[in-house]
């Protein structure tokens, strides 16, 4: 299935569910307290993306971590304006700052400067059972560069058995 902007969580949650499952059954010593996931968790045009999807089937409090902010245009929120912002204020690691929609005013998540090297922060929203400042404060305890260690070191492991798999196919 394709990647579709605003839609990751009808691509990624049915693996995600599996997994935990999968660990559940074989190794339940092992199952999370709570999961970051590579997406949206209320930073989300309908507010409501992939953490906030599989916390609610898995029944886990998740929370969101995104490498790239997603426009939401009814809350006039773009990508040229939210990392000028954050240029402008997040000064050191740990630094962040509350998204919040211009025109609903809610809250939606944060841009989070994880390491003082990284000069992109990571946009963190809360998923499921669990609140905003939570999630940055886990977020940011879980940083050694600029993405949390669970979801750098998922990635990593993905890409790994995604050049395996290519290399056994030729």
């Amino acid at each position: 299935m394709p990647y579709i902007a605003g839609y990751l969580a009808f691509r990624e949650a049915p693996a995600l569910l599996d997994l935990l499952t999968r660990l559940k059954e074989t190794k339940p010593e092992l199952y999370p307290q709570i999961a970051f996931v590579d997406g949206n968790g209320t930073l989300h045009p309908r507010r409501f993306g992939l953490a906030c999807h599989f916390g609610v089937l898995a029944d886990i409090p998740c929370i969101g971590v995104a490498k790239n902010f997603l426009e939401i245009p009814t809350e006039s929120l773009t990508i040229k304006d939210t990392k000028q912002v954050s240029r402008e204020h997040l000064h050191g690691a740990g630094a962040w700052l509350p998204i919040v929609g211009k025109m609903t005013h809610d809250l939606l998540g944060a841009a989070l400067r994880a390491s003082s090297e990284s000069v992109n922060p990571v946009f963190v929203s809360p998923g499921h059972r669990v609140s905003l400042a939570t999630s940055v404060a886990l977020a940011a305890a879980c940083c050694k560069y600029r993405v949390p260690e669970p979801v750098r070191a998922a990635d990593s492991a993905s890409r790994q058995l995604v050049r395996e798999i290519t290399a056994r196919s030729q």
